[in-house]
C-alpha cells in the first residue's frame, strides 16, 4: 500500500525509502506492502494500537527482523539484507538495555570501543555526550544507581555515540511516569533538532507523536492510514480509524441526503464533502471542541444549530466536558468541551438546555467502519 505522504519537506531529500515492504509470520501478515520515504533530518512517528505493525516496521528497518519482501534504502544504498551490525543507525529502547555491570559512561563507550576509537577520543565524546543529555556528573554511576529518566539518557547518549545516519525510538518513554515523560520528551524533541539527526519512533500514545514528531504515520494492521503533520492528522483525518485514534471524537450514525448532507434522527446537517451515495449509512465525525455553544442572547438563526440537554457534566480542570441529547437526534449522544467562562455565560448544569451549532467544515462523514 502507497500512501501520498502530506506535508513532506520540500527541500529536504528522502534519507530512509521503504518500497513495498512486507513481513509475515506463518500465516499472519504484520506488514502489508508499505512504502514510505522519511526525509533527511525528519522527526517521524510510527502510532497505531498494539499489534498493528509499528514494531515490526521499525524492526525492520534495523534488519532486527529482515523483511519478507521489499526494500530499504538509507542514504541512496541497499539495506535491506544487511545484518545489523553493517547498518548505520542508533536504537533506543523501551526497557533502556543498559548493561548492569557497565557504568554510565562505560555504556556510552560500548560502540566506540568494539569500532576499535582511541581511548582519549572515546574520554572526549563520552564527556561531550554526557554534557549534551544533561548527565556531566553521573558518568561513575552504574545503572541501578539511575532513576528512570537519567538511565533513558544514558541509553540515548549510548545510541548517538558513534554519530550515526539514523536514530531509531521503540517507545523510549513508555516505562516512564507521566511527569517524566512529558519532560524528557521535550528534552529528546530539542535534542533531536540540535543534532539534525534523521528520526523514526515508535509510540502507542498518541499525545507523545503530536508533540514530537514532524510526521505521523498512523498503522492499522499492517497498512498505514496516513501519513500527514500532527496538525493534519488531527484536524484532517482521511479514515474513521484515524479519526477515532486520535484525539476524542463523537461518532454518531445517520444517512446521506446529498453530496454535503446528511441525516442524523430527525435533522438534516450541512457537512464536508463526502462523494457518498445518497441515502448510504454513514458515521458522522465531530470534535467535543468544536461544538459550539450559542450565546443565548443571540436570537440569530446558525447554520447547523440545535437545542440539546446537558445529560451530563465532567470537570477537567480548564473546562467542562458535557454530555449533550436530543429527542431530535434520536438515541445519539453528542460530547461537548466547554470553556470555564461559556459554562457560566451559559449557567450550563445537568438538565438545563443550551443550543449548540456543529460547524459544517468541521463536520466529517464517513463509512462505517468494515464497509469498505
Amino acid at each position: 500500500m502507497t500512501v501520498q505522504n502530506k506535508g513532506e519537506p520540500g527541500s529536504a531529500k528522502p534519507y530512509l525509502q521503504i518500497d513495498r515492504l512486507t513481513k509475515k509470520f506463518g500465516n499472519f501478515v504484520a506488514l502489508d506492502s508499505v512504502s514510505l520515504e522519511v526525509y533527511e533530518g525528519e522527526f517521524i512517528c510510527f502510532l497505531g494500537p498494539s499489534g498493528c505493525g509499528k514494531t515490526t516496521f521499525l524492526r525492520a528497518i534495523a534488519g532486527l527482523d529482515i523483511q519478507t519482501s521489499g526494500t530499504v534504502m538509507q542514504d541512496g544504498a541497499d539495506i535491506s539484507a544487511l545484518p545489523p551490525a553493517e547498518r548505520d543507525f542508533g536504537i533506543v529502547f523501551q526497557s533502556y538495555a543498559l548493561f548492569p555491570n557497565l557504568t554510565a559512561e562505560r555504556n556510552i563507550a560500548f560502540g566506540l570501543e568494539n569500532q576499535k576509537v582511541g581511548k582519549s577520543a572515546i574520554d572526549k565524546r563520552v564527556n561531550e555526550l554526557l554534557e549534551l543529555v544533561g548527565l556531566p556528573d553521573q558518568g561513575p554511576k552504574y545503572p541501578a544507581q539511575l532513576s528512570g529518566g537519567q538511565q533513558q539518557r544514558i541509553a540515548l547518549a549510548r545510541a548517538l555515540a558513534t554519530s550515526p545516519g539514523l536514530l531509531l525510538l521503540d517507545e523510549p518513554l513508555s516505562a516512564l511516569d507521566a511527569k517524566v515523560r512529558s519532560h524528557l520528551r521535550h528534552e529528546m524533541k530539542a535534542l533531536q533538532r540540535r543534532l539534525g539527526v534523521t528520526t523514526v519512533m515508535v509510540t502507542h500514545d498518541q499525545e507523545e507523536a503530536l508533540t514530537m514528531a514532524d510526521r505521523i504515520v498512523v498503522m492499522n494492521h499492517g497498512v498505514i492510514e496516513q501519513v500527514g503533520t500532527p496538525t493534519q492528522i488531527y484536524r484532517e483525518p482521511d479514515t474513521l480509524f484515524v479519526a477515532d485514534f486520535i484525539g476524542a471524537m463523537n461518532q454518531v450514525s445517520g444517512r446521506v441526503n446529498s453530496d454535503d448532507r446528511i441525516t442524523i434522527g430527525e435533522l438534516s446537517f450541512k457537512s464536508r464533502t463526502h462523494g457518498l451515495a445518497s441515502d448510504a449509512p454513514v458515521v458522522a465525525a465531530i470534535r467535543p471542541e468544536d461544538i459550539v455553544p450559542r450565546d443565548p442572547r443571540d436570537e440569530s438563526e446558525a447554520e447547523n444549530s440545535l437545542e440539546v440537554e446537558i445529560d451530563d457534566m465532567e470537570f477537567l480542570g480548564s473546562f467542562w466536558r458535557v454530555s449533550l441529547k436530543s429527542s431530535a437526534l434520536g438515541e445519539a449522544s453528542l460530547m461537548a468541551d466547554l470553556s470555564i467562562n461559556a459554562t457560566r455565560t451559559l449557567a450550563a448544569e445537568v438538565g438545563s438546555t443550551i443550543r449548540v451549532a456543529l460547524p459544517a467544515d468541521r463536520l466529517w462523514v464517513f463509512p462505517p467502519a468494515g464497509s469498505l
